[in-house]
């Protein structure tokens, strides 16, 4: 069997780039349902460091356009919508959005997010020891509220 040429190898690779642009990614952005209503302190933080993966307003950058890394930008915020989507708050019962606040809380306090590989891209998504006091100090206020205590 004879060793394929460099040039058989590099059309090979080419081909199969090209390939994978026609697999489907499901770039969505729904319509915002009853979204969540925080406060003037905390309400641009959410919308600048989290909304692009937790919410139905997604800014898709252009590499959420070229395979392979689509699949992974649209996988990653399909799941962030799964785990907190702020456009569909008002859908969530109240023991679940108390429950949710509780888990934004320790990931903002845990430094989960967002996500290293997602910070160097999204240089405005970095949350500043402020902006996680901010976001923690309200999550847990918020949930005690749901909770019925003062």
């Amino acid at each position: 069997m004879t060793k394929p040429s460099m040039r058989t190898v590099a059309l090979s690779v080419v081909a199969l780039a090209v390939a994978a642009q026609l697999v489907p990614v499901n770039r969505d952005n729904p319509p915002i349902g009853v979204g969540i209503v925080a406060p003037d302190r905390v309400a641009p933080t959410l919308r600048r460091a989290c909304y692009d993966c937790h919410s139905h307003e997604t800014a898709w950058p252009w590499y959420a356009y070229v395979a392979p890394a689509s699949w992974l930008v649209a996988r990653d915020v399909h799941e962030g919508r799964r785990h907190v989507n702020f456009s569909d708050w008002g859908a969530y019962s109240a023991p679940e959005q108390q429950r949710r606040l509780l888990d934004i809380a320790d990931e903002a306090k845990e430094g989960g997010m967002p996500p290293w590989y997602y910070a160097p891209f999204h240089t405005g998504s970095a949350l500043s020891q402020a902006d996680v006091d901010t976001i923690v100090g309200w999550a847990e206020s918020a949930s005690a509220q749901l909770a019925g205590k003062p």
